[in-house]
């Protein structure tokens, strides 16, 4: 399984002395707050700080361990001795099977909701030193049939998931998160002799798009769905579809970052928007993908857009129309431009301090920041403001329902 964050541990991991408690292979423990990652803290009877997978926080819970480190332990589940009242029955079957793509499907949505700020508030706490930061819950977003992109392995020709923290697989016979223009696909879908498929759809448009990996020999899926093989991408071919949010029709192209879900690609662009908004003067769209931000956020202002992907490059272009100029380049290598404000959306390793560099020599006034990791995002605020921005409030976003994946956006204010 994937290691936990280290971020949460209390300590570094490394070589250093083993417990002179032996930890049994099961054991029982409470536990009392949620890690970035999606697992639950406790005490383990040495010591240690246990990750429990598929805990919430207040329960007591027996545990296997799954690995040992210097400081931590981590274990999953096996019985729920005091239960959360917030736990619920997964609402899909593949949860009993071990699929790994859910891994809040226990916990009752509301939860999970108030987990996501939970998170936001250690990491900004422990990583930027900052307490009593203004976090705001988002509008709320559905936490089922949203999602409008998924990856997935293919086996014998179909569709199938990867157990958590395994290679092994099981097939899609439903997926209770995909949007179900994107189900059909992954459940009735025949993908030849691909090894991987991702599916795409526009929610508001009904267009579809299947890209297989190597190569769209075999592959049998309703008429009207573009199918296209990487090998075709790498020779040069470029399908698209489109998505409507905000009254805009936006290209996307295959090898094209997009948001999961139109609806949350939506509030995001409002929030980054209003968050922005009391500043005039030309917008810098950072990271801008194919320009969801700029075109949604932008409007009457010059926009300028930075963006690595050249496939994205292309759309961004199409989408920002006249009021936009589109760089391709490296954030982090991107010379400075005068703007009055800055919508920013990194990966999820987040700016980092070369790209906080540029953002500062930009001299926005207010930027907003969307980040898809909340360890990321504290690490970013902390030198942001070491630059001159100060964190004036953090919207949390439930963008990925049933996952402890956590969304934000964050407005920054230049001080002075």
């Amino acid at each position: 399984m994937p290691e936990p964050d280290r971020n949460v541990a209390d300590g570094p991991a490394g070589p250093g002395p083993r417990s002179p408690i032996e930890v049994p292979g099961e054991f029982e423990l409470t536990v009392d707050r949620m890690a970035t990652g999606g697992a639950a803290l406790g005490t383990g009877p040495d010591g240690r700080t246990v990750f429990a997978t598929g805990a919430i926080p207040g329960e007591r819970v027996a545990v296997a361990v799954d690995a040992l480190h210097r400081r931590r332990i981590v274990a999953s589940v096996t019985e729920v001795v005091d239960p959360s009242v917030d736990r619920v029955e997964p609402p899909c079957r593949h949860v009993a099977d071990g699929c790994g793509g859910c891994d809040w499907q226990h916990i009752a949505p509301a939860r999970q909701s108030m987990l996501r700020r939970d998170i936001v508030a250690d990491c900004l706490r422990r990583l930027a030193g900052l307490d009593g930061v203004d976090i705001r819950p988002g509008p709320e977003l559905v936490a089922t049939g949203y999602r409008t992109t998924v990856r997935a392995a293919v086996v014998d020709g179909r569709a199938a998931y990867r157990l958590r923290g395994s290679h092994r697989t099981v097939t899609i016979e439903r997926c209770v998160i995909a949007h179900p223009l994107v189900e059909e696909l992954l459940v009735d879908g025949r993908f030849g002799r691909a090894t991987e498929v991702v599916v795409r759809a526009g929610a508001n448009t009904g267009e579809r798009l299947v890209i297989v990996d190597p190569d769209a020999a075999g592959v049998r899926v309703p008429d009207g769905v573009a199918v296209v093989g990487r090998d075709e991408l790498a020779a040069g071919r470029r399908p698209h579809y489109h998505e409507e949010i905000g009254g805009l029709r936006l290209q996307i192209s295959a090898d094209s970052f997009f948001q999961c879900r139109a609806d949350g690609a939506r509030v995001l662009a409002e929030l980054a928007g209003d968050a922005v908004a009391a500043v005039d003067g030309p917008m810098l769209d950072g990271y801008c993908g194919v320009g969801l931000f700029g075109a949604l956020a932008g409007i009457g202002r010059s926009v300028i857009g930075v963006e690595s992907n050249p496939s994205a490059v292309a759309d961004a272009g199409h989408n920002l129309g006249p009021h936009g100029h589109v760089i391709e380049a490296d954030f982090e290598r991107w010379r400075p431009e005068r703007v009055g404000v800055a919508i920013v959306d990194p990966a999820r390793a987040g700016l980092r301090a070369p790209a906080c560099d540029r953002l500062a020599a930009s001299g926005a006034e207010l930027v907003a920041l969307v980040s898809c990791d909340p360890a990321a995002m504290a690490r970013d605020a902390g030198l942001l403001q070491d630059r001159g921005y100060a964190l004036d409030h953090v919207t949390v976003v439930d963008l990925f329902g049933h996952t402890s994946h956590v969304e934000t956006v964050s407005r920054f204010v230049r001080r002075g």
